[in-house]
């Protein structure tokens, strides 16, 4: 294992050729065990391991201990791979590796009860501050439940939004807490039409001490003002909305992709059309257009995750904090490679037919997936649009603060 500091020798560190190969190699699977992490509602241990083996969830863990620090657009990458094969396995990876990189941005001494000793540490976190908090010497006490906190069936950490308050309780800052899964519990409530596998049930804390080293304030953060005391560390210098936004488009635009491959397939073993004179699809114009569409879709949510990811990384590499024009654009960025990856899907559903719908189809696992991962409510389009839209215009009063 890393011990503390020790830097990792640049030839045990994969290139992020080979990181994206091995995201690749690991399809096949993590197909066959779509179906059992789906009917488990947690992914499946063997997939996690294999995850593990692969390295796949250090990339955003700092070199000092064993991870890799890939730039964010090897990490989205990373997650379309896994989400070209199961959406769940993908999205529970993400969240996790997401989780990981703010870990990176705490205090060392936070960072190192994480991950000294253990570069494989798995993080889960909700950032909604549902949570009360009472002022303590040297920290806060925390009582809450925080819902959606996927991958956290396979965590050993998790990261909460907390109300910081004084010692009258009067909330003075909001913050993220990260506390060791032995001090919490998780209720089982993840029972949803899509995304099964993700395991995003509910975390419980009730009456759990927090010190202030492992409290980090979003209000700075937001702004790109960060505790590691690791300046050099350029990953950690990233925008920190983009980021927790836009790695959630990489399992999207995985999806969109797979059922591509999935339609694809089945066109080339010659199916015709019921009740036409088709016996090829392929041949038929009408499948031929809308093949070209889906991919043309596809192709440009992932032309958008990739512009957005670049941005992120180029100003991280200069350390110039992103512009919040930028930053607002990459919030619509999220919006828009969401819609026109469901676009995508919607009409591959159209070339496929009814038969889409079976059970023993993975298609229909990929369209519900897709259907409830874009629904995130930080991916939403509208509010995405209208933000943009104000900043664009120069309307002074924005609808939230996260951009």
């Amino acid at each position: 294992m890393t011990q503390l500091d020790d830097r990792t020798p640049a030839a045990a560190i994969p290139t992020e050729t080979e990181l994206l190969g091995r995201a690749r190699d690991l399809g096949p699977m993590l197909k066959k065990n779509a179906a059992q992490t789906e009917t488990d509602r947690r992914v499946a241990e063997e997939s996690i391991q294999a995850i593990t083996d692969a390295g796949l969830f250090r990339i955003a863990v700092p070199k000092r201990y064993g991870g890799y620090e890939v730039p964010i657009r090897t990490f989205v990458q990373i997650s379309s791979e896994l989400g070209r094969a199961c959406g769940s396995t993908a999205w529970a990876t993400t969240l996790i590796n997401v989780c990981a990189w703010l870990t990176g941005l705490y205090p060392q001494q936070a960072q190192d009860e994480v991950f000294v000793g253990d570069p494989d540490a798995r993080v889960a976190g909700v950032l909604a501050p549902t949570a009360t908090s009472q002022k303590a010497d040297g920290g806060q006490v925390v009582t809450g439940r925080w819902g959606f906190a996927s991958g956290s069936l396979h965590a050993s950490w998790v990261i909460v939004g907390i109300p910081v308050v004084d010692e009258t309780g009067e909330t003075i800052d909001q913050g993220l807490a990260l506390i060791p899964r032995a001090e919490i519990s998780i209720d089982d409530t993840w029972y949803v039409a899509g995304m099964r596998g993700t395991g995003s049930n509910t975390i419980v804390a009730d009456q759990v001490f927090v010190p202030d080293h492992r409290i980090l304030s979003v209000p700075p953060a937001v702004g790109g003002a960060y505790p590691t005391e690791h300046k050099d560390e350029r990953l950690y210098h990233s925008a920190f909305v983009p980021v927790l936004a836009l790695v959630l488009n990489g399992t999207m635009v995985g999806l969109a992709h797979g059922a591509l491959d999935l339609v694809t397939e089945m066109l080339a073993k010659g199916r015709g059309i019921a009740y036409t004179f088709y016996d090829n699809a392929s041949l038929a114009p009408t499948v031929q257009l809308q093949v070209a569409e889906a991919a043309q879709l596809a192709d440009t949510a992932r032309l958008h995750l990739l512009r957005a990811a670049d941005d992120i990384d180029r100003c991280a590499q200069t350390d110039t904090y992103m512009d919040f024009l930028t930053r607002a654009r990459v919030r619509a960025d999220v919006g828009t490679i969401a819609r026109r990856s469901r676009e995508a899907v919607d009409l591959l559903l159209n070339v496929h037919g009814a038969g889409s719908f079976a059970e023993a189809n993975p298609l229909q696992r990929i369209w519900r997936d897709l259907e409830v991962c874009t629904r995130h409510a930080v991916v939403n389009a509208e509010i995405s649009k209208e933000l943009y839209g104000r900043a664009l215009l120069g309307v002074p009063e924005q609808i939230t603060a996260l951009i």
